[in-house]
């Protein structure tokens, strides 16, 4: 059976338990911690937990502080992977279910849309992407005013109980760039609603600090207008953002290739969101793991905090002593 284990695909043998698992990867019980399908695994039932096909594991330990990406947090969700991916514009749902896999994500956003009444026996996003495995963030695409955007998440939040939700509420259908005086308000009343709203704006640090006034959990700058793949226009601003935020910060729209996503990460976003760049690729799921190692890429190099750029050349080398 396969099983995804911190983030890697494996093989076990049917039955295994978790802690033969622990026990083959020499992992002493005592000092780790197991996260099955996103629930803890109590220390006493490892022995007595059979894994099960499709299994998502965490396997976690101590370790001295910095260094290591320990992940992020948001609204008191703790998640390993820094990459959000969308559901739309993929060729069928199982297309878009394997490339959620390559990419290691754990949160997808989900729209909320009618029921086809003419073909009630159509394939459904959840009969593909279990949200029992992960986290699924119903979002207001297509929203243009507080008023739509709010009754589309009471919908969803009546649907599957979801409070942590993504807003975005629109200006206009050409460059759909958000509405940030309707989108201040949505975040002020949803908050009062008892939602987690993280908020797609625009790359104005202003803007983005009166989201956050207003209650938002995240802030969410746009990079270029969304499925435009131009990738990030004004690295100034998000850097703005990100150093003035004292919420999460993910850049959401315009993402087009790899470097994009590293280019976020570079600038100490903590996370990136995307649909397009993955779903109109000519390989998507090829194109997911590539945006997942990019965005672990990009935070290990922001981590490790570049070299000054300089005006002149600086030998690799020393040029004293040469022949």
């Amino acid at each position: 059976m396969r099983i995804m284990l911190n983030g890697e695909a494996r093989e076990l043998p049917q039955g295994s338990t978790i802690a033969g698992l622990l026990d083959g990867l020499e992992l002493p019980h005592a000092k780790v911690a197991v996260e099955r399908n996103l629930e803890i695994v109590p220390r006493g039932a490892y022995g007595e937990i059979a894994l099960a096909e499709g299994d998502r594991l965490e396997i976690v330990h101590l370790i001295g502080g910095g260094g290591q990406d320990a992940g992020w947090t948001v609204a008191g969700r703790h998640f390993s992977s820094r990459l959000i991916i969308g559901t739309g514009k993929y060729k069928s749902y199982e297309e878009n279910a394997r490339a959620l896999e390559a990419s290691g994500a754990q949160m997808i956003t989900v729209a909320v849309r009618r029921v086809n009444l003419s073909d009630r026996g159509a394939p459904m996003l959840t009969d593909f992407i279990d949200p029992r495995r992960y986290v699924f963030l119903p979002n207001t695409a297509g929203c243009f005013t507080a008023e739509e955007a709010i009754r589309t998440l009471r919908l969803a939040r009546e649907m599957g109980g979801w409070s942590l939700v993504k807003l975005e509420v629109l200006g206009d259908k050409k460059t759909l760039y958000p509405d940030m005086i309707e989108t201040i308000r949505s975040t002020e009343l949803l908050t009062k609603e008892g939602f987690s709203v993280m908020v797609y704006c625009t790359d104005d640090p202003l803007m983005a600090r009166r989201c956050e006034d207003a209650g938002a959990v995240a802030i969410m700058p746009l990079a270029a207008p969304i499925g435009s793949g131009l990738g990030i226009q004004n690295r100034v601003n998000i850097r703005l953002i990100v150093e003035q935020a004292k919420v999460p910060v993910l850049v959401d729209a315009g993402v087009g290739t790899a470097s994009d996503a590293a280019i976020a990460m570079e600038l100490g976003c903590d996370g990136v969101l995307m649909n397009t760049a993955i779903a109109e690729a000519k390989d998507p799921v090829l194109m997911a793991s590539a945006m997942r190692h990019a965005v672990i890429a990009g935070r290990e190099a922001y981590l490790a905090g570049r070299m000054a750029r300089k005006t002149y050349a600086d030998p690799s080398s020393p040029l004293a002593g040469l022949i």
